[in-house]
């Protein structure tokens, strides 16, 4: 392989990691995936002496590592919002995101009912999640709805949740949190969050200690 066509390469290779960054909806997805882009293009544009080139995507590696300290490295607030199952706003805010709500439970539909527990996730103020659960007679809380909008899956949320939360869900005499696995991506977000499939029903399970 010759160097011109070495060349050629990193600038593909450059160009479709600025692509692919801006169709994440994550914003951190974005920044991490543009920054190596655009990093790619800093050696690319070094190696054709293209300076300019190389000097802009430059500070545009600089720009993705501040922003990215900032989100990495800022506190956040967070609260749990309860909010009664037949809300006004609930139901715009499910209304909104349906199609994305589809894409991990393709099966859900809300129907409120006496016994469910829901609840926002706010995020600086922000409704960055929304839950939504069932009370079992055993003591366990089976989830209709976990969701994150796009813009807040860095699992902060869920970690916050299902991590430091405990002492919420054993007021409400809760022992145990299950959900069904839904989407693959969905499966990986549970294991993730310290979820445990059964062995027989498929059922993922969180033992709130």
């Amino acid at each position: 392989m010759d160097s011109k066509m070495v060349l050629e390469i990193v600038g593909y290779v450059a160009s479709v990691l600025v692509a692919i960054s801006l169709m994440m909806s994550s914003i951190l997805r974005l920044r991490l995936i543009n920054l190596v882009g655009s990093a790619a293009f800093t050696v690319y544009g070094v190696l054709i002496h293209a300076y300019p080139v190389a000097v802009v995507n430059l500070i545009i590696v600089f720009i993705n590592l501040y922003y990215l300290r900032q989100m990495l490295g800022s506190r956040e607030y967070f609260k749990l919002l309860r909010v009664r199952p037949d809300a006004e706003y609930l139901r715009y805010f499910l209304d909104f995101h349906r199609d994305e709500i589809h894409r991990f439970l393709p099966r859900f539909s809300h129907t409120p009912a006496d016994g469910q527990v829901t609840f926002f996730v706010l995020r600086d103020m922000v409704p960055a999640g929304l839950f939504i659960g069932e009370r079992q007679p055993d003591g366990g809380l089976r989830v209709l709805l976990d969701f994150v909008i796009p813009q807040y899956r860095d699992f902060k949320t869920g970690t916050y949740l299902f991590r430091d939360q405990a002492d919420f869900f054993r007021e409400l005499g809760v022992t145990e949190i299950r959900s069904e696995p839904g989407s693959d991506a969905h499966s990986d977000y549970l294991r993730r969050m310290g979820f445990i499939p059964g062995p027989t029903s498929g059922m993922y399970r969180l033992p709130i200690g």
